[in-house]
């Protein structure tokens, strides 16, 4: 009895469960109030209204797991850890428990304990759990069975790369940097060594070793005329009489810390769900906080399931002399315009080109914003500032007069529109964007269809799946009179987006062009009903869907002095 008293009041200091609102007044009407926050991934509601349900009922499992699992994706590993302990102990404590704990030994440098857990039945997974011994007994001072480990490991399918590559980490966080490089230089690193933190170690390794000529050809090669405040820092380190320091793993908990973060990172590639991943970025962001790969990454996660306050949050962690501030600002900009706070986001990145307006992205993205908020000129004064920084031998330059012509077209300055998009396909021929928005403002200017025609087949071809690109290509051939090929495109269009007003009003048109005037009708009607008021950058037109609706496409057409269906094939 004494027992349950005091398990209850350690949930309820845990939780911070103080007070009991009228709909969790019994442990499973707080329960089901814990689901609901936690579908709407409010982890802070979902912790609270689990630990109340909790304190009513401490031996329960579910309330167990739930909890812990609530407060782990918070970030609040410390609180949650001694809830783990408790399932932990217990006849099944469970991957959440598993982890938790994991982390909690970590974190105390308990690397005997991590050892002896991880031959224990369950754990993470293989791949993770294997890892983590293999850095215990790095920690524990026992190299040889962490090379073993390490070389074990590497033996099975699938993740030879990223065993090899945290092998070589190992290596060289104790400071046998010769070993380190012979993996990178052998190829044997995989794509973890071919990221840019993968990247950034190698050269760091390099520096270790007095090749610093071949650490900055090294980061020529890898990025290129890329560069940001923590690679000119490295370059300028590496161009100077002093040695590289090697930071990016200086210890075991870095290295364990290191593990969570690359399947982290390799979860997320295999498109694995966000909140799943956020699990082990949390973990990785606990054991080592100045990880700031790692905080970008939680905080974009963050971001993806809607909670921008929280993600806000852990960007402003990050400080102004760090190398990585403005990708961190950069971030929070990104949150503040997602949670429908452009003003805000604007302030950040003006702020931002002041301190550091050296760098193309901030100037960019500060076009961006600018262009979201209609302020197309402002937009366009930004975009030539990031296209004056940026090197013309930057594959990537593109992006930018490609958002400086859209700019361009919606204050009606076509010619110098086309020029901009021109001048991207200039730099890439095929990308089916700039393709597809160049070829659809031809068509809407009733100039060059054929040429337009073509931009948007490469387009399709290249993005065959975009709804919005094959809405194009049934556009085009609409104006150009083959109606019956344009209803295929058409019809595809809206199968692949299909509650799009505008896709849904031009497959209406393109009905209306062949006969089928009841369908005609009904599209029409579809598109209103996805009309959006508030969508302002919409090219939706409701009033001549209506006014269509009432007197039929060919009637409109004439009262907007447009040539009539059966002409449309002669407009070229």
């Amino acid at each position: 009895m004494i027992r349950n008293l005091l398990l209850t009041a350690s949930v309820l200091a845990l939780t911070g469960a103080v007070s009991m609102p009228a709909q969790a007044q019994s442990a499973a009407g707080a329960y089901l109030a814990g689901r609901h926050a936690a579908v709407r991934s409010d982890f802070a509601e979902s912790a609270k209204y689990y630990g109340e349900a909790l304190a009513l009922d401490p031996k329960n499992p579910e309330f167990l797991e739930s909890t812990v699992l609530a407060l782990l994706s918070l970030g609040n590993i410390e609180r949650a850890l001694p809830l783990a302990r408790v399932m932990a102990a217990s006849d099944q404590p469970g991957q959440i428990a598993y982890l938790v704990t994991t982390a909690g030994m970590a974190q105390e440098e308990d690397y005997a304990g991590l050892i002896a857990q991880s031959a224990d039945e369950g754990g993470i997974g293989p791949w993770v759990d294997g890892l983590v011994k293999a850095w215990a007994q790095v920690g524990a001072g026992d190299m040889t069975a962490a090379l073993a480990q390490f070389d074990a490991l590497s033996t099975e399918a699938g993740m030879q790369g990223f065993v090899m590559y945290h092998k070589a980490l190992a290596l060289a966080s104790v400071g046998d940097y010769e070993g380190a490089e012979a993996i990178f230089a052998a190829n044997q690193s995989g794509s973890a060594g071919q990221t840019r933190r993968g990247v950034i170690a190698r050269v760091e390794i390099l520096g270790q070793l007095g090749r610093n000529e071949q650490a900055l050809a090294l980061l020529t090669d890898s990025f290129g005329a890329n560069s940001d405040p923590e690679l000119d820092d490295l370059v300028a380190a590496l161009q100077g009489d002093g040695q590289v320091a090697f930071t990016q793993i200086p210890d075991a908990k870095a290295g364990i810390a290191e593990v969570f973060f690359t399947f982290a990172a390799v979860l997320r590639n295999e498109s694995a769900g966000d909140y799943y991943v956020l699990l082990y970025s949390r973990i990785a962001r606990y054991l080592r906080p100045d990880h700031i790969d790692d905080l970008l990454l939680t905080a974009d996660l963050l971001e993806n399931i809607g909670q921008y306050e929280l993600a806000i949050q852990e960007l402003q962690d990050v400080p102004a002399d760090n190398p990585a501030y403005h990708a961190a600002e950069l971030g929070r900009a990104a949150a503040l315009r997602r949670s429908n706070k452009p003003e805000q986001a604007i302030e950040v990145l003006q702020q931002l080109t002041r301190s550091h307006g050296t760098l193309p992205s901030v100037h960019s993205a500060l076009g961006d914003a600018l262009r979201a908020q209609d302020d197309f000129k402002a937009a366009i004064k930004s975009y030539d500032k990031a296209i004056e920084l940026t090197p013309d031998s930057n594959p990537q330059r593109w992006v930018l007069y490609y958002a400086r012509g859209i700019a361009e077209e919606r204050l009606g300055n076509g010619e110098a529109s086309e020029r901009d998009f021109r001048a991207a396909l200039e730099i890439n021929p095929d990308q089916p964007q700039v393709l597809n928005y160049l070829g659809y403002s031809l068509v809407e200017q009733g100039r060059n269809l054929d040429e337009a025609l073509n931009m948007i087949e490469r387009a399709v071809a290249a993005s065959p799946d975009s709804g919005y690109i094959v809405d194009s290509l049934g556009w085009v051939l609409y104006r150009l009179g083959r109606y019956e090929e344009a209803v295929d495109q058409m019809e595809r269009a809206v199968e692949l987006v299909a509650v799009d007003p505008v896709l849904n009003d031009h497959l209406g048109d393109v009905y209306w062009s062949v006969g089928r005037q009841r369908e005609a009708e009904f599209q029409w009607r579809r598109a209103l009903s996805f009309v959006d008021p508030e969508d302002q950058d919409s090219e939706a037109d409701p009033k001549r869907m209506r006014r269509k609706l009432e007197v039929g496409l060919d009637a409109v057409l004439a009262e907007e002095g447009a040539e009539p269906l059966s002409k449309a094939s002669a407009e070229k």
